[in-house]
């Protein structure tokens, strides 16, 4: 006697394997009332907000430094840098601890979602009628469960700031 897999069994592990290969895990934000999302690869932690201590003369979404286990890592305000108003810090605020080109940076936000699996055919390009410097920013969007999803590139919000310049 055979023991070979049932065909339901077969394409179950079909479908996982293509979820597993053709797909991004995205952990999901929000700043205001918008949800955005980076890849889970550049997260390298997720922790409360403490005590920031300002730079003198920086720029207004450089909320300062913290002393993350030992090292100094600066803190951007994401909705400053997006260019929306500040916010009070509530018991949802987080800061996402990410790398940038080598460097670690902590980001504001005003509280982490989930992480979500999305199929890689599902981050879908911008459409070309947004313009303005945000558009650079842009990796794309997800319609994930009725919700919409903009994917943030990291490096590329980040790399032309002097973000990286405190960051050493």
């Amino acid at each position: 006697m055979s023991s070979a897999p049932s065909v339901a069994s077969v394409e179950s592990r079909s479908v996982k394997a293509k979820e597993a290969i053709g797909s991004i895990q995205l952990v999901s934000f929000r700043l205001d009332k918008e949800e955005y999302g980076i890849e889970i690869t550049r997260v390298q932690e997720i922790i409360l907000p403490g005590d920031i201590t300002r730079i003198p003369e920086s720029p207004n979404y450089i909320k300062g430094l913290i002393n993350l286990r030992n090292t100094v890592i600066p803190i951007v305000d994401l909705r400053l840098r997006f260019g929306m108003n500040e916010a009070e810090r509530t018991d949802e605020t987080r800061v996402m601890v990410v790398v940038i080109g080598g460097k670690t940076v902590g980001l504001v936000v005003d509280g982490v979602n989930e992480v979500m699996r999305i199929p890689s055919d599902g981050i879908v390009p911008p459409p070309p009628s947004i313009a303005g410097l945000g558009h650079d920013y842009l990796i794309g969007l997800v319609n994930h469960d009725e919700r919409l999803l903009i994917v943030l590139d990291i490096d590329r919000m980040l790399d032309r700031d002097d973000v990286l310049d405190v960051a050493e």
